[in-house]
């Protein structure tokens, strides 16, 4: 089965199943990561669902849209990595995608 590797805020990295065509913030939340808010559900509107995407997974994961970009925008904690969950279609072609919880805002 398909998986993403999550690293939580404290530092410990978890494998969690994955399913294609769900977001990656569904996939989280799905597994038990409460620290992930994501509280618009996923409409691109909060910011709470921010990750950053490890490095040699950033060019198959595309860049984050005008949207999302501008939301990011106003984080102090942005990297050239950073990217919603929310925003992120999990595919097939992204198993074993590793990602960390951006520190809250």
């Amino acid at each position: 089965m398909p998986a993403i590797n999550v690293t939580n805020r404290a530092g410990t990295t978890t494998t969690v199943p994955a399913k294609v065509g769900h977001s990656v913030m569904e996939i989280m939340r799905d597994g038990g990561f409460d620290e992930l808010l994501a509280l618009c559900g996923g409409s691109c509107s909060c910011a709470t669902c921010h990750v950053h995407v490890a490095p040699e997974w950033s060019e198959r994961v595309g860049p984050p849209g005008r949207d999302e970009d501008d939301l990011l925008g106003s984080s102090d904690h942005r990297t050239a990595t950073s990217r919603l969950s929310c925003q992120i279609d999990f595919t097939a072609a992204l198993d074993g995608l590793a990602v960390r919880i951006a520190p809250e805002d």
